[in-house]
């Protein structure tokens, strides 16, 4: 975030105006203090993204989508003409204390990365790309087994908005550094935005190499040095790196989109990028309050996957899985197989493929019969959990350096580079995108997270209500408060709290026995119970709390190792409090009737219609 957005007082902030501006719709929200004090939604505006022809200009959906808002509240908001936003706020119905903007529009931030050995250096410079909300086209190393020449054809044809370097601890390697410098002066790589402007480059590797590269690459390329992502074998820096991708996007990039420039000269802060304002909001809650968060955009065209583990953040973006334009991309990767075990019907495989084919070509439409409805979220449910896959796989501890076996962790199997994704300590999952906020029941959108997921233990399941979690990012830099607050109450939609054994037995076996408001529920293996626990004053109340306790059967664990019981406070919801005892791994028949059967029950059990 830029200097503007730390200094900005916002003790008397009464009103907020923030846009997102995605690939295809512009989204406007407007936020206002209540006479509580409390910071509340009060009214959102939509149109057509901008930034290509025939406009070329991206205020002008901006400004599309304020107008709504202003119809909507009866606030005067844009300045005379249809400009600028008014700001700060003159009376009660002129003007905006604060405006704020995301972006991802133009393709969003597109970024290579090059390492030395691409399990090392290379994987530190993809997690510090995502987590500053970069799409990641490449990744180069010496050890990626590619010819130089292939390397260098690439570079040339991606045509990348910024690569990061890095490689060598301090002290370490310069030669391999050197080497990757010559490629990129063979590649001569041009900027995808900005005809005759210098291509930015971020070196975070080996200081001791910087003389060289800079020799090499400074009248070339935008060269800017920051610390080593790996200063040392076990300790990794990613935030200096992560800052400059930011502040090299708004400078570099942002400035060559059309009509970015003048946007940006209308906020209060810098625009920042959309994935990296919804890490932001993942980042807040997580801290705030002190719980690890797995958080999910799933859309048409790419997945983002977002987590905090032990404070640790990470964030990867699966760029080939999504809903419309990569819906194929799905079918390809998950198989036929995989799809079909989550239909509770028949159907070919040809129908299947020709069904998700109309949609990658005609990625507008909605579906129209309840099959139709079912195959697009048996879809999600393969896209969440490849793109799932792909981030444990990048979310993990360093690798590279040996660990002190002593006699408490001798017999630990996990080592190095383990995954930081431990379901049993996850506390909630936040689902967002078309497919999870809008779907016609929310207990759907809870039975494709739980099905993708596979949650272990007790885990809060949440879904953002209308995809406002960029401005609320964005926002959390300047005034968490506000941020949090807007987040608490009309954002995040509470579906209830997900209990699931982690165990296997065959169907009908004793599972778990559940004492809740006074009765015992047992529960055998592979169903789904659902307890009623709502809102205190209706849905627009908070979640009702109960004590629970679950006694799981011998070779099951529900969080206090097998056999062992847990009395613990859990949070209700739309959904209410569901007991999954279908297993993890979660067991799914591979008989066709018995499979369809079964998923029947269990939508039934979530109170999900068949027809």
């Amino acid at each position: 975030m830029s200097d503007t957005a730390h200094s900005l007082d916002v003790s008397n902030v009464k009103s907020i105006l923030a846009t997102d501006c995605g690939s295809t719709t512009t989204k406007a929200i407007l936020i206002v203090r209540q006479p509580d004090g409390q910071y509340r939604l009060t009214v959102r505006g939509e149109a057509p993204t901008t930034v290509e022809a025939p406009f070329d200009d991206v205020t002008v959906g901006v400004v599309n989508a304020v107008r709504e808002v202003e119809e909507l509240s009866g606030r005067t908001i844009l300045s005379e003409g249809g400009g600028k936003p008014l700001t700060p706020e003159t009376d009660g119905n002129t003007g905006v204390d604060l405006y704020l903007s995301t972006s991802s529009a133009g393709g969003g931030l597109q970024m290579s990365v090059a390492g030395v050995v691409k399990a090392m250096s290379a994987e530190s410079a993809q997690r510090a790309a995502l987590g500053a909300g970069a799409i990641i086209i490449d990744v180069i190393a010496v050890d990626d087994g590619r010819k130089e020449y292939q390397r260098v054809e690439r570079l040339r044809q991606l045509r990348p908005d910024m690569i990061l370097m890095s490689g060598g601890t301090d002290g370490g390697t310069v030669n391999h550094l050197v080497e990757l410098s010559e490629m990129l002066v063979s590649a001569d790589p041009k900027p995808r935005l900005g005809i005759g402007l210098n291509l930015p480059v971020i070196f975070a590797g080996n200081k001791d190499a910087y003389p060289k590269v800079a020799e090499l690459l400074e009248s070339r390329v935008a060269l800017r040095q920051v610390p080593n992502l790996r200063p040392t074998m076990e300790h990794e820096n990613l935030l200096p790196a992560r800052e400059a991708i930011h502040e090299l996007f708004l400078e570099h990039v942002m400035q060559q989109a059309p009509g970015y420039g003048k946007l940006s000269s209308w906020t209060s802060a810098g625009i920042m990028s959309t994935p990296n304002a919804v890490g932001k909001i993942m980042q807040t809650i997580a801290e705030q309050r002190k719980i690890n968060v797995l958080g999910v955009d799933i859309g048409g065209a790419t997945t983002d996957v977002f987590s905090v583990f032990s404070e640790i953040f990470n964030r990867t973006v699966s760029a080939n899985l999504g809903m419309s334009y990569s819906i194929c991309n799905v079918l390809t990767e998950a198989g036929v197989a995989n799809i079909k075990r989550w239909l509770p019907f028949a159907v070919s495989e040809a129908d299947l493929r020709n069904q998700l084919r109309n949609k990658m070509i005609r990625p507008t439409t909605i579906p129209q019969r309840m099959q139709d409805m079912q195959i697009e979220q048996a879809v999600s449910r393969e896209a969440l959990r490849l793109a799932f896959d792909h981030h444990k796989s990048l979310a993990r501890g360093l690798t590279g350096f040996a660990t002190e076996k002593n006699v408490g962790n001798i017999f630990d199997q996990k080592g190095t580079g383990q995954t930081l994704v431990n379901l049993m300590k996850l506390d909630m999952i936040v689902g967002s995108g078309g497919v999870l906020s809008h779907a016609p029941r929310r207990e759907q959108s809870a039975l494709m997270m739980m099905d993708a997921y596979q949650p272990e233990g007790f885990t809060l399941l949440t879904v953002d209500s209308i995809f406002m979690m960029p401005q609320l990012g964005i926002l959390s830099t300047v005034h968490p408060e506000a941020a949090t607050q807007v987040f608490e109450r009309d954002c995040l939609v509470y579906l209830g709290t997900c209990i699931a054994p982690v165990g296997t037995a065959k169907e009908g076996e004793a599972c778990v026995s559940v004492q809740f408001k006074g009765e015992t529920h047992a529960i055998p293996f592979g169903a789904i119970k659902v307890l009623p626990l709502g809102f205190k004053n209706g849905k627009d109340g908070e979640p009702e709390s109960a004590e629970i306790t679950v006694t799981p059967s011998r070779g099951f664990d529900v969080g206090a190792g097998k056999g062992s019981p847990i009395t613990t406070t859990v949070q209700g919801g739309v959904t209410g409090v569901i007991i999954d005892t279908r297993g993890r791994p979660l067991q799914i028949p591979t008989a066709d009737d018995f499979r369809i059967t079964k998923l029947k029950e269990w939508l039934q059990a979530m109170n999900i219609p068949l027809s």
